[in-house]
């Protein structure tokens, strides 16, 4: 199927298209008119290719990128004007089973064609597939290429992840490919092909690539040959850019179930950012910065040093009065995405008017952070800071020389004939301008033979409708034009002639205009790659600025929230907060409601566990989240909100929270539970951090009990981690007493109205209790989870309140009874004799009870 639109609107239908899901081809004209009539297939049909192809991931190009159309790119304008998301990931998944060992093994390589980032990743994973999970949450990707054989349980997890997206006419596109790519051998083919005929400065070489891991090289093969059919596979080639995913020496672990449950990238509400971690630390300006702060939240650090650098970083801003902090913030706003921009050249992909943009940034930039030197070596002492800025004005150096070759005004307009104002360094267009003038030279002197035959001194050329050089002549003098003069066009009043010489040197004319036209083409290409050759360090120059632009955002956020610097330890393995509070509810209820800080104290060695109680929508999912969420802040390198705090540092944190299916995978929500508790304990240590809250309440209360105290018990004698446990099962709170030395019981306070519990009416009936929440966490067990008070405040019924309230309380009366009776047995059994037995059943039951 095939559809025409107007060309000037192509980045629009484009980008619908592709929205949908769509893998979108665009076809052009390849022959020229001019050149064409001169060759010898001048009688056929004009010759037609595919131009370019485009989907969710490889919208690289001057056809789809706005700003080549839209022309904003004069002063003041940012001219970033791409649709995308910040990030636009395309994901190949392969994977290996070892049937002897009966482990699954799967390999990942994501690219991203419009940055340049490319990340790898081999792991192993079990029937869950939790690890892809995580793994794809982090990445994001737009686009997903699997083998036609994939596993049932890796595609329906995929399926559950792509129905879950945002919007419904944009969700993640999936293409099955023929599964015998993805076979090791021919994948190792397609790589050893590719990584042999390289010959690119800062290229990746054949011996670095062959060491990888085997399910790497299964993604690899498959993503150059798909990569290959949009010209967009050079980035894989690029020394620089390949990047391990996760490695547990580089960051906090945050599995799939986590970065969920804490709302670290998105809201669980509607999948939007507002609400998450991500939007509360979020201050950026630039695209690029965007894109790194999300790297950020989502691989936190375990390497102390790099925590204090950018700890230091965030203070030194925050502290200092120095106005070069203030000019370095102000040149990163309205910059365009200069890393999409520098990519789009790479590629070779780039408009004039991008380029002009993109050079004309990054050489101002350069230039105005040069000017800026002698203040940042006098006036900043931050090492991190000290060595961005010093750094950067010489990686951004090459683009002034490019700028200076530029002509303006055609660089705007997209006029590829006029584009180098200095054609030194261009013989080939030198000449064929020379010829261009030549021909129309001789055309010139041509007026001087049509004015004595004519008889007319006054004679010059005339165009219309875009011929030139025509002999116009009134109809009254006909008679004066020669018979092999030819008729090109006539109104009632005159006509308009070419003669034979005309004929033919326009002909040719215009031969050297499409000659012109095709050698700027190729020429603007050699451009683009000459640009290219510095790419690698113009790349480094924008990772340093997104740098700068975080720590900027993290210490705008730290100055807004009153937030403090927290002391992060490798020694210690504690948890102490001082005045904590959650980062997104803080902010999203602002100055007049606020939020109730509470305190935190966690020991490795002492009280490391927490048993959480108290009644329902009292604040203790809040709480435990808050705990998490000011971990992941602290080891990120940001400042936090509280007013202390020393931590030690945590190698991941692992959470079970909330009560969800997950129809696609085929598990109950009880399954669900439980599938994520049995991976915490699989990865656990006494490094990490971990939150389970109502562990054992998708089943039956004995079952639930039985399975929350056995895995808490588990937690506290063997796995030493740090934990948070919520529940509303009384019974676990006995493990204090078991394990005092590291158990603590809290629940989190509340008053309980007197005269609204549980009068009897005069009707009979029961009103149920009314609590006030306090939110605040303080020590010992709460009795009871008041879930009436919470069915109260949802609207439920009266009549229905009052019936429930009745039960609750025969209930209540029932375990009363049942506790009383036990008790009485193990007291009888203690009685040895008469007289003993006699006065305990005078003060223990009533004399009609007594025989």
């Amino acid at each position: 199927m095939t559809c025409s639109i107007p060309t000037h609107r192509l980045f629009v239908h484009v980008r619908r298209l592709v929205s949908h899901g769509h893998k979108v081809g665009v076809v052009k004209q390849t022959e020229t008119s001019a050149i064409k009539a001169s060759g010898a297939n001048k009688n056929a049909l004009f010759t037609r290719q595919l131009s370019a192809l485009y989907t969710k991931s490889t919208l690289v190009g001057e056809d789809v990128n706005p700003v080549c159309r839209l022309g904003d790119v004069e002063e003041g304008a940012s001219g970033d004007l791409m649709l995308d998301p910040p990030d636009s990931f395309l994901l190949c998944i392969s994977e290996n089973w070892d049937k002897l060992k009966k482990q699954l093994t799967v390999g990942m390589v994501a690219v991203q064609p419009s940055t340049g980032d490319v990340l790898l990743d081999c792991f192993p994973d079990g029937p869950s597939r939790s690890e892809v999970e995580s793994r794809v949450l982090k990445i994001n990707p737009v686009e997903i290429l699997i083998p036609s054989n994939l596993s049932e349980e890796t595609l329906r997890l995929l399926q559950s992840i792509t129905n879950a997206s945002a919007q419904a006419d944009d969700r993640v596109r999936v293409e099955k490919r023929d599964s015998a790519q993805f076979e090791f051998a021919s994948a190792m083919n397609t790589v050893t092909e590719f990584y042999c005929h390289t010959q690119e400065k800062d290229s990746r070489s054949l011996s670095t690539v062959a060491s990888l891991d085997s399910p790497v090289i299964c993604c690899l093969g498959p993503l150059i040959q798909y990569l290959q059919e949009f010209y967009l596979e050079r980035v894989l080639r690029s020394e620089s850019s390949f990047r391990r995913l996760s490695c547990a020496s580089e960051g906090m672990i945050l599995s799939a179930a986590t970065l969920r449950n804490l709302e670290i990238l998105n809201n669980q509400t509607d999948g939007g950012v507002k609400g998450s971690l991500l939007w509360v630390l979020d201050h950026t300006r630039t695209p690029f910065g965007r894109r790194l702060m999300r790297k950020w939240v989502s691989q936190p650090l375990t390497d102390a040093q790099s925590i204090s650098e950018r700890q230091d970083a965030v203070q030194e801003i925050l502290e200092s009065h120095s106005l070069t902090l203030n000019s370095i913030r102000a040149l990163l706003s309205h910059l365009p995405d200069l890393e999409r921009g520098i990519c789009s050249i790479y590629h070779k992909k780039s408009s004039t008017q991008e380029f002009y943009l993109i050079s004309r940034s990054v050489s101002q930039l350069g230039l105005e952070l040069q000017a800026l030197l002698p203040a940042i070596q006098s006036q900043i002492s931050s090492a991190l800071l000290r060595g961005l800025l010093l750094d950067t004005p010489d990686l951004l150096a090459p683009a002034h020389s490019f700028l200076k070759v530029l002509n303006e005004k055609a660089a705007k307009s997209g006029n590829k004939t006029e584009l180098f104002s200095d054609l030194s360094g261009f013989p080939v267009l030198r000449e064929r301008r020379e010829q261009i003038h030549a021909v129309v030279n001789e055309i010139q002197e041509h007026r001087k033979e049509i004015r004595q035959t004519l008889k007319a001194p006054a004679f010059d050329y005339t165009a219309v409708s875009g011929q030139e050089f025509l002999i116009e002549v009134k109809n009254s003098r006909s008679s004066s034009v020669p018979p092999d003069w030819v008729k090109i066009s006539s109104t009632k009043a005159v006509s308009r002639y070419h003669s034979p010489f005309l004929v033919e040197r326009y002909r040719k004319l215009l031969q050297l205009r499409e000659q012109l036209l095709l050698d700027s083409q190729r020429e603007w290409t050699n451009f683009l790659d000459q640009f290219g050759e510095h790419y690698h360090t113009m790349k480094r120059a924008i990772s340093h600025l997104a740098t700068m632009d975080c720590l900027f955002s993290l210490a705008e956020v730290a100055k807004q929230g009153d937030y403090c610097r927290p002391e992060v330890c490798e020694s210690q393995h504690q948890i102490m907060i001082k005045d904590g509070r959650h980062p997104a509810i803080d902010l999203l209820m602002g100055e007049h409601n606020q939020y109730v800080p509470n305190l935190t104290e966690l020991q490795g060695d002492g009280r490391r566990t927490m048993i959480i109680t108290g009644p329902n929508m009292g604040g203790k999912s809040s709480y435990i989240r808050q705990v998490a969420l000011i971990c992941v802040m602290a080891q990120m390198g940001s400042y936090v909100p509280a007013s202390e705090a020393r931590l030690g540092m945590l190698d991941g944190i692992y959470t079970r929270m909330g009560a969800s299916d997950n129809i696609y995978k085929g598990r109950s929500t009880f399954m669900e539970e439980l599938t994520e508790a049995s991976e915490i304990i699989s990865r656990a240590t006494e490094r990490s951090l971990v939150i389970l809250d109502e562990l054992g309440r998708g089943t039956s209360t004995h079952d639930g009990i039985a399975i929350a105290y056995a895995t808490l018990e588990y937690f506290i004698r063997d796995v030493k981690a740090l934990t948070l446990f919520v529940t509303h099962y009384p019974s676990l709170c006995e493990l204090e007493r078991v394990y005092p030395e590291h158990v603590s019981n809290y629940h989190m306070a509340f008053l309980l109205n007197e005269p609204d519990i549980a009068i009897d009416t005069d009707d009979g009936e029961v009103q149920p209790e009314f609590i006030t929440f306090l939110y605040q966490l303080t020590e010992g067990a709460a009795g009871r989870s008041y879930g009436l008070n919470v069915a109260r405040l949802a609207d439920i019924p009266d009549p229905i309140l009052h019936i429930a309230a009745r039960k609750a309380r025969e209930l209540e009366s029932m375990v009363n009874a049942r506790r009383n009776n036990k008790k009485c047995l193990s007291d009888l059994w203690s009685i040895s004799d008469r007289s003993s037995l006699l006065e305990w059943l005078q003060s223990n039951t009533t004399p009609s009870e007594h025989t």
